[in-house]
């Protein structure tokens, strides 16, 4: 499908009267494009993890919030979690099929990011202008 069908089936969800949540783009989109998501799903790509793993993988997020989103990217069945039975129990995440069907299009995404970051950059400086002391 090109990018002009997708962007004009994007225009029909818009177009309908429909709640966010019965939207599959923003509902799909909310979770995918917080701050942390696509990152754990990036570490979670090389394979199961343990929770202290992926803590270490990603340093500058907090325990709270590795813990919701990993909860969050489990109930859209984008990650599995399994407890394992040893004292004290063990916890291992993985990416599930549909978690896995996912990494193509966001290496793609990632490709065009570190491809256009100096642009964006750029335009973002030529944007906010010069800074005044």
């Amino acid at each position: 499908m090109s990018a002009q069908q997708l962007i004009e089936r994007l225009k029909q969800w818009q177009g309908q009267a429909v709640p966010a949540g019965a939207c599959p783009v923003r509902d799909v989109m909310d979770h995918l494009g917080d701050k942390w998501s696509t990152l754990l799903i990036t570490v979670l790509a090389d394979g199961p993890q343990r929770f202290n793993a992926i803590k270490r993988a990603v340093p500058d997020i907090s325990q709270r919030m590795l813990t919701q989103t990993l909860r969050d990217l489990q109930r859209d069945g984008l990650i599995t979690r399994q407890v394992f039975p040893t004292l004290p129990p063990s916890v291992e995440y993985r990416l599930s099929g549909m978690g896995e069907s996912l990494l193509e299009p966001l290496a793609a995404l990632i490709g065009w990011a570190e491809a256009h970051h100096p642009a964006i950059r750029e335009a973002r400086a030529a944007y906010d202008g010069p800074v005044v002391a």
